[in-house]
């Protein structure tokens, strides 16, 4: 009898953004094609791998601790590998080569579609293994890519890099400068997640709004969206990561009319007072953003937005920071992230005077999140008696007797979510829902039988 080779088992942890996401998904099925089995228990993986991101304090820090609890995989289980991957090793590969001992191989953000090669290489080496080259990643329509998210739901991420500069971030010089992937190679694998029953696509780059800026042919963000809508059975497109001065009347114009396209954009905005604007090097005004989003509500009335923010930059004085708080009762944002500023190494900012304390941060955060959440309840307290499309995740965490979802005005994994309190629907239904009561994040509706709507 012939033997059957068994196949290794793979581990994928990923952390981060949704950019993120998708380089896991890619240098999974890379994995998937050389003959790894994947699995999503640690504890039988012969290899684990955690995608990491290192863009601020925190994301490093959680990296690093991830890195050290599954390392004891390889005393308590199966494990026989243990791969860091992304965006920590791509800045740090010295240090973590010194630092984290119990690491097999170090791979860059630009080595991704090398992983099977490269852990076979590592078979045959002793040491530990150090592949970080540029980090710049040209994705080719040929990549496989093992999706990680819900059948239904999948991101799209349209470009790598960045070339904005903004004086506190390292995406620069983590990911290379701004490359937008050819429109076709976008199409393609669009088609092909929407022909395996993703009905909802989330848009996602460092920067959506300067799509095909970069590329020889002319294209855009607009251009790209009015092909995307013409997919058969692609129901909801939303975009994440908007830059302001990007916001063009044409696009205003594409969201408002095209029902496939969320009433739904995420701007991070990062500050609202001049100064420290033109300290962050961010394009744009006080006045710029203040007529951008009164355009935005005037013309799409229901549209929902989401920012972040960032609170403690070097020189914010306690006026800057009441211009900021005033701004967020103001502008009425229906989500809102707030971020402590982080001193990385390498940026212009590290070097400014005038550093705020940790404490300050905390306490500024803490205040802008304190009228947030008012805010963020009123806005909900709005949708009641309302009718909202609804897709179904499941069962709730709460209770099995209560499904739950998101309406087209929530993001996955970062707005809250909808509890159905009545009707029955499949994961993955997308269903008309009557609001009828709601939290500071969450609504509450029951599903609208069909007959109704008619």
């Amino acid at each position: 009898m012939e033997d059957v080779k068994v196949r290794e088992k793979v581990s994928m942890v990923s952390l981060g953004c949704p950019k993120n996401l998708v380089d896991a998904e890619v240098m999974l099925g890379f994995l998937d094609r050389s003959g790894y089995e994947v699995t999503t228990d640690e504890k039988e993986a012969d290899i684990i791998i955690v995608n990491t991101c290192s863009f601020i304090k925190e994301a490093k820090q959680e990296s690093v601790d991830t890195i050290l609890d599954l390392a004891d995989r390889k005393h308590d289980g199966r494990c026989n590998m243990l791969i860091v991957t992304g965006c920590l090793p791509q800045r740090y590969k010295d240090e973590l080569s010194r630092e984290l001992p119990e690491v097999d191989i170090f791979i860059g953000t630009g080595d991704y579609p090398r992983i099977s090669e490269i852990i076979e290489e590592k078979r045959k080496t002793a040491g530990q293994l150090n592949c970080i080259g540029n980090p710049y990643l040209d994705y080719d329509e040929n990549f496989p890519r093992l999706k990680s998210t819900p059948l239904y739901s999948a991101y799209l991420k349209i470009a790598e890099g960045c070339s904005n500069c903004c004086s506190y971030c390292l995406i620069p010089s983590l990911r290379g400068p701004y490359h937008s992937r050819p429109m076709a190679r976008l199409m393609e694998e669009a088609r092909g997640l929407v022909a395996g029953g993703v009905k909802e696509l989330n848009i996602v780059a460092q920067d959506v709004t300067s799509y095909g800026k970069d590329l020889p042919e002319e294209t855009s963000l607009e251009l790209l969206l009015r092909e995307l809508v013409k997919i058969e059975g692609l129901q909801w497109i939303r975009l994440l990561y908007v830059y302001p001065d990007g916001i063009t009347d044409p696009l205003i114009q594409l969201i408002k009319t095209e029902e496939k396209i969320c009433k739904y954009l995420d701007i991070p905005l990062q500050h609202i007072s001049d100064p420290v604007l033109c300290a962050m090097k961010r394009r744009g005004t006080s006045s710029e953003i203040h007529k951008l989003l009164a355009k935005l509500r005037t013309e799409i009335p229901d549209i929902a937005l989401r920012t972040s923010l960032i609170v403690g930059f070097p020189g914010e004085t306690e006026e800057d920071f009441s211009k900021l708080l005033h701004f967020v009762e103001e502008a009425q944002f229906d989500r809102l992230g707030i971020f402590g500023y982080s001193r990385e190494d390498g940026t212009p900012a590290a070097g400014l005077p005038d550093q705020i304390s940790e404490r300050i941060k905390r306490e500024r955060g803490k205040k802008i999140m304190k009228v947030q959440a008012r805010v963020s309840f009123k806005r909900n307290r709005r949708l009641i008696n309302s009718l909202e499309q609804v897709i179904v995740e499941g069962l709730s965490d709460e209770t099995d007797l209560l499904l739950k979802g998101r309406s087209s005005r929530q993001a996955p994994d970062i707005d809250g979510q909808v509890y159905i309190t009545d009707g029955n629907a499949l994961v993955g239904d997308i269903v008309t829902l009557k609001i009828t009561d709601s939290s500071d994040y969450d609504l509450i509706g029951e599903i609208v039988p069909l007959s109704e709507l008619q």
